[in-house]
């Protein structure tokens, strides 16, 4: 089943510069930054070493959907007007749309009429495809960084997604369910995305990705360390893993045609220069970031005549595009797919990441046979947490009365 990936531009109405300027500095002072780029947090590919770093520290795993990765940020509308609460998603290219028709009430208000503001979600859109070929369009939660202005990224995940949860989700699927009929105004759906213990990956494997390849496809796994705190770009506690052929890079890709040499019907037409054969196959030079605005040539793409029409047939700008490329069984770089919600290639470090994963393959097997060493490194942890936790308590039960402070004061008084 082809799935496809949600329009943005369909989706929502993009702001224009200066009111996008204005929210990138709302959503900066949010999270207490003066930096105005993208503020969510990047994977790193995984690789061998990661091995040892599930057994090291407590990781939950989730399916890694093929959609539109987005934050959402509930800002402040006008209170004199009937849009006092306003959401926008904002894309990979640190763009902000519009969405019209969203509420989130807060907890315990049996009249929903108030609304969640200052807070801002990670999480991502997609196009849910059913077998009598239905869709529905989802936005799926896998963070929360701010709730209500108070910043949550300091905590760890199962705290973050809890506040959530508890906070927005749950009034918010209330609603929906006293007022059934309101459904078919929103424009997407939200749900938090379902995370389970790192060890876990067996089940991820046999009966989650299976379920959700025929909804909306799958594209790998991301474990997210639990006790580490969200961290704005590329953050080495976020692992994503990829069957090893399906690892790919984001390349700037530009296009070299082969000049022809003018003939005689060029010469009568008064071309006297050599000019780009458009109808020929072009040399696709494939370009990595080194830093913003600066470019290293990489290599080059491989385009068989079918891969150059699939492109052709997209009817879009190809030179200086952002392209996502993977390694075929000949270490040729190939052409996956356009990747027009990114505005830059890949930084040559994430490159040499990817080449390390690509190289340094792990595979499902690999991490079914590590799951039980996984989980029993866990539960080691935890039980140890447990008898701090109960050693803390003892030492305290066992302390005098004039050793704590009230028996102190006690004493002082007397």
């Amino acid at each position: 089943m082809s799935h496809s990936v949600p329009d943005l531009d369909v989706i929502g109405i993009k702001a224009e510069p200066e009111l996008a300027d204005q929210f990138r500095r709302e959503v900066a002072h949010l999270l207490g930054r003066n930096n105005l780029n993208f503020p969510g947090a990047q994977p790193v590919s995984f690789s061998s070493r990661h091995l040892t770093e599930l057994q090291c520290e407590d990781y939950y795993v989730c399916e890694k959907t093929d959609g539109i990765r987005c934050l959402m940020y509930f800002a402040r509308g006008d209170p004199d007007s009937d849009m006092p609460e306003i959401h926008y998603l904002i894309d990979r290219k640190n763009e902000y749309r519009y969405v019209p028709g969203l509420h989130f009430p807060l907890p315990d208000d049996d009249s929903f009429q108030s609304f969640h503001v200052d807070t801002l979600v990670d999480g991502e859109l997609v196009n849910d495809t059913y077998e009598d070929g239905t869709q529905q369009l989802k936005y799926l939660v896998f963070d929360c960084l701010v709730l209500d202005g108070q910043s949550l990224m300091h905590r760890t995940l199962d705290k973050r997604l809890a506040y959530f949860k508890e906070k927005v989700l749950k009034p918010y699927n209330a609603l929906y369910r006293k007022f059934p009929e309101e459904k078919q105004h929103r424009v997407f759906a939200v749900e938090d995305k379902s995370t389970q213990f790192s060890y876990g990956i067996e089940m991820m494997f046999r009966e989650i990705i299976p379920k959700v390849k025929r909804i909306h496809g799958n594209d790998g796994l991301i474990f997210t360390c639990r006790s580490t705190p969200y961290r704005i770009g590329t953050d080495e506690h976020i692992l994503k893993w990829k069957p090893p052929a399906e690892n790919t890079v984001d390349f700037r890709m530009r296009l070299e045609f082969p000049l022809l040499e003018p003939d005689s019907e060029d010469e009568a037409d008064g071309i006297r220069d050599p000019y780009p054969d458009y109808d020929a196959i072009p040399i696709c030079h494939l370009f990595v970031m080194l830093s913003a605005g600066e470019y290293r040539h990489f290599g080059e793409m491989f385009v068989p005549p079918a891969d150059w029409d699939a492109l052709k047939a997209l009817y879009v700008p190809l030179d200086d595009s952002i392209v996502e490329c993977f390694k075929d069984e000949n270490a040729r770089w190939r052409f996956h797919r356009l990747r027009d919600d990114k505005m830059d290639a890949n930084h040559v470090s994430t490159v040499e990441k990817v080449l390390e994963s690509i190289n340094d393959r792990v595979t499902e097997d690999d991490l079914i046979r590590l799951a039980p060493a996984i989980k029993t490194a866990w539960k080691k942890r935890q039980a140890g947490m447990v008898s701090e936790d109960e050693d803390r308590r003892r030492r305290a039960r066992a302390m005098p009365p004039s050793a704590n402070g009230n028996g102190i004061k006690r004493k002082f008084e007397e």
